[in-house]
């Protein structure tokens, strides 16, 4: 089966009710056969597709969701021949301009779309008022991870695979690619991406949590004008965020690269080893001088309605030799400051504050290896 290149131009669009197929994609198929292809073909490389040497982009993928997603919206790909509609329209951009321009036109009713992983559920229940996707992934150069001028740059349309895979994401910020390869399964993190794991605004998200720890900001775009933000004040509360999706784009990420004497480590509890969310998530950096802490970084989640940075700990670790009781200290402070509530999933308060201190000195101890590794 061979999937087409997105034509150029403007923006296309399908309608939900019956979304024909990109031009060459199963062309003179029938529905049924056309679903049949996509379960036994696609899925299945889905699956083959999560080594780290071989990430799938959006791009790869938009021909095949142009498809797929409005399909399974109407509950055809999941067999709910009662399911309506989540959406009324799909369309694709393939400028920033353009996406910004068909928010604006639809006021309000229209919603960006990238990985959807989140936003297609969310609509399938209800929780997302937009009536109209927008697709993005066919905007050129969202893509890319690439070090320019002191910062890391990550685009808006890198999935977690690929930033799991990057060599220069392993090298100089391994935290992120340690959270990013944490994510759900195969299929999710080939077609989720990390400015989604951001927007979403959800305090148990790993990438988010890592990106906290190296000091992260987000380029905003908006009719007015684009913005840089760091990434701490765009959280407004769980699932709540600054960025508004029918109104901003988020075009990339971007954090100052780590020199000499920085190190990362990343410590994740949950149930099982995937396909869950995290019981509770330690991201940490540090940069080590001589024989002294001379910068420390942590950020924890989900122990507040936000991602959280241990500042108390992070301010006592400054000037002091690493050691394991320098360590178990920090982890003290760090759990002293963190707000789990009690949850059936995730345990009781106490059990995950005192996991806070036990996640908290691995994550720096890690971090202290990956320094002298470095060095």
């Amino acid at each position: 089966m061979k999937l087409p290149a997105a034509p150029a131009g403007g923006a296309s669009r399908r309608r939900s009710g019956r979304p024909e197929p990109p031009n060459g994609l199963l062309t003179g198929c029938s529905e049924q056969t056309i679903v049949t292809a996509l379960k036994s073909q696609h899925v299945e490389e889905w699956s083959q597709s999560a080594l780290p040497d071989s990430p799938v982009t959006p791009q790869a993928l938009s021909p095949l969701l142009a498809l797929l997603l409005p399909r399974a919206a109407q509950g055809i790909i999941s067999g709910r021949k009662d399911s309506q509609p989540v959406w009324e329209e799909y369309v694709f951009a393939d400028t920033v301009e353009t996406a910004l321009g068909l928010l604006a036109r639809h006021q309000g009713k229209a919603q960006l779309i990238a990985g959807g992983t989140d936003l297609f559920l969310q609509s399938q229940r209800g929780q997302c008022p937009a009536t109209v996707m927008v697709d993005i992934t066919r905007i050129p150069g969202l893509g890319t991870i690439s070090e320019k001028d002191g910062y890391i740059h990550i685009g808006a349309l890198a999935t977690h695979a690929q930033v799991a895979a990057s060599p220069l994401i392993r090298e100089k910020a391994a935290v992120l690619a340690m959270a990013c390869s944490r994510v759900g399964g195969p299929q999710t993190r080939n077609a989720g991406t990390l400015v989604g794991n951001v927007v979403n605004a959800q305090p148990a998200a790993d990438g988010a949590t890592a990106l906290f720890a190296l000091d992260a900001e987000l380029e905003i775009a908006a009719a007015d004008g684009t913005r840089w933000e760091p990434i701490s004040s765009l959280y407004r509360g769980v699932g709540k965020s600054a960025i508004d999706p029918r109104r901003d784009m988020v075009t990339q990420v971007r954090f100052r690269s780590p020199g000499a004497g920085w190190g990362s480590g990343y410590q994740r509890l949950a149930k099982r080893r995937a396909l869950t969310l995290p019981v509770l998530v330690v991201a940490a950096a540090l940069q080590i001088e001589g024989d002294q802490i001379r910068q420390a970084r942590i950020a924890v989640g989900p122990v507040a309605p936000t991602p959280f940075r241990a500042s108390d700990a992070e301010g006592w670790l400054v000037g002091k030799a690493p050691s394991d009781e320098v360590f178990t200290q920090a982890g003290q402070l760090a759990a002293a400051k963190a707000q789990p509530r009690e949850s059936a999933l995730r345990g009781s308060t106490e059990y995950r504050r005192a996991m806070v201190a036990v996640l908290v000195r691995r994550a720096l101890a890690q971090a202290l290896e990956s320094c002298q590794g470095r060095r």
